[in-house]
């Protein structure tokens, strides 16, 4: 399916060096390991508690945030885009794993191998229109004399190589990190990690056999005179079969004089659970993760869960996001105008209170319309409810600064523009209004009162 790879002169040179030779990695838990025959075994090491519990966590709340398609408006503003060929693949990457499956493999490659790689599959027009992630102890990264850059893929069936190949650059993505020794081989944190994990996996190991054997230590059979190495080994058996294991506790019966004294527990026994807590320590710092995601006894109280998660995500995850993106804009060689990007919101949600007060106080304060508050909350929109609010007291500073500059920046800074006439003194008596009654003399007062008000 894959033979078009390797039509190139350069790729079949690549090949024909990859096949006279290579250069092999030995990666050690630490200088010497290997001359020294300490091995740490990799099946082991992600059986350990501590390691499955972090790259198991960290590749499932990746996994779990959707990918969106996003693009830049003129306005400058990130808005979610349609492409109907990457909003495909984003939702399903390829023909046997989810979304979430494939993200998941993604990292758990990563995390344990310090690669990840993944190859591009394209129709017949030449658009990607799959993504699988590879077994990364099947693919080899070879760099040419020129410099360009090949990785030599072996036969991998569910991948759909039935040969050995040669695969250009472009035609795969590679997620890599703690590149401490060549900038295309990334390191696993078990590389930091993987003697301790090995020291847990023996602390854990030997507890068992402790439990196996009735939770009782072991102990030394005295026998006087001399015994040979066979009768020793009679004795031993017998002493084992009959009282150990499920017949522990029962009771045992010596001749000749021989004798039973137990072991006490020692101390480094009796500090077994300190030093478990220790491994998981040492192996949460070099996988980035906080403590209490793993170990449930110091999990911090839930006050502010916002800041715990995003101190998980910037101190943990964001490396890995922001890694993921880049590689997938240059996957699908998108333009600088668009971006992929995950969905962060799945990730740090507030609880409910506090994002029912974010709400409140960004619709008061104008930036956010009661329709988007809803949106977060996948409410239905409402008539009217995107205009954006401001309560009138708020001013300006350019307003409270013209203020500030008048004479008296604490008058009303109204002025009437009518003059109210002072109340008009009634005529004085005298012979011609003597005439007038009292009523016809408040008949008077009132007409002028009248008059002088509606100038």
């Amino acid at each position: 399916m894959l033979s078009f790879f390797r039509k190139r002169p350069k790729e079949e040179k690549a090949l024909q060096a990859a096949n006279g030779g290579s250069w092999r990695r030995i990666f050690e838990s630490f200088t010497g390991a290997w001359q020294r025959n300490i091995e740490v075994d990799s099946a082991t090491v992600l059986a350990y508690h501590a390691v499955f519990s972090c790259i198991s966590l960290i590749s499932a709340d990746i996994a779990k945030m959707p990918l969106l398609l996003k693009k830049k408006v003129s306005s400058g503003i990130w808005t979610e885009h349609a492409d109907q060929k990457i909003s495909t693949l984003l939702r399903k990457p390829n023909s046997f794993q989810t979304r979430m499956q494939f993200f998941e493999s993604w990292m758990n490659s990563k995390l344990s191998d310090g690669n990840t790689y993944a190859l591009k599959i394209r129709d017949a027009a030449g658009a990607v229109k799959q993504l699988r992630v590879l077994d990364p102890n099947k693919v080899t990264p070879y760099v040419t004399d020129d410099g360009e850059i090949f990785y030599q893929v072996r036969p991998d069936n569910i991948n759909g190589l039935e040969a050995e190949v040669m695969v250009p650059a472009r035609e795969m993505i590679h997620d890599r990190f703690n590149c401490f020794f060549h900038p295309l081989c990334g390191l696993s944190p078990i590389y930091a990690c993987g003697l301790t994990a090995m020291q847990g996996d023996a602390i854990l190991t030997n507890s068992a056999n402790h439990f196996k054997n009735g939770g009782k230590p072991g102990g030394v059979i005295t026998v006087p005179g001399a015994v040979d190495a066979d009768k020793a080994r009679e004795i031993k058996n017998a002493w084992d079969e009959g009282y150990s294991g499920a017949n522990a506790g029962k009771t045992g019966l010596l001749a000749d004089g021989a004798g039973f004294m137990t072991i006490a527990m020692t101390a480094v026994d009796a500090q077994m659970v300190e030093q478990l807590d220790l491994t998981a320590k040492i192996i949460c710092s070099t996988f980035h993760v906080p403590l209490y995601k793993v170990d449930t006894a110091t999990t911090p109280s839930y006050n502010n869960i916002e800041a715990l998660d995003q101190g998980y995500y910037s101190q943990c995850l964001q490396t890995h996001i922001e890694a993921i993106e880049l590689l997938l804009d240059e996957a699908f060689e998108l333009d600088p105008q668009t971006s992929i990007e995950f969905d962060l919101d799945v990730l740090i949600r507030m609880d409910t209170e506090g994002r029912y007060k974010t709400y409140s106080e960004g619709i008061g304060a104008g930036f956010l319309t009661p329709n988007q508050a809803r949106n977060k909350e996948n409410m239905l929109p409402l008539e009217g409810g995107d205009t954006a609010y401001m309560q009138q007291q708020n001013y300006s500073l350019s307003a409270l600064a013209r203020r500030d500059a008048q004479e008296d920046p604490f008058s009303s800074g109204n002025k009437s523009q009518t003059t109210i006439a002072p109340t008009p003194t009634p005529p004085a008596e005298n012979e011609s209004n003597k005439a007038l009654s009292e009523p016809e003399q408040f008949m008077v007062r009132a007409m002028l009162k009248g008059l002088l008000t509606h100038e």
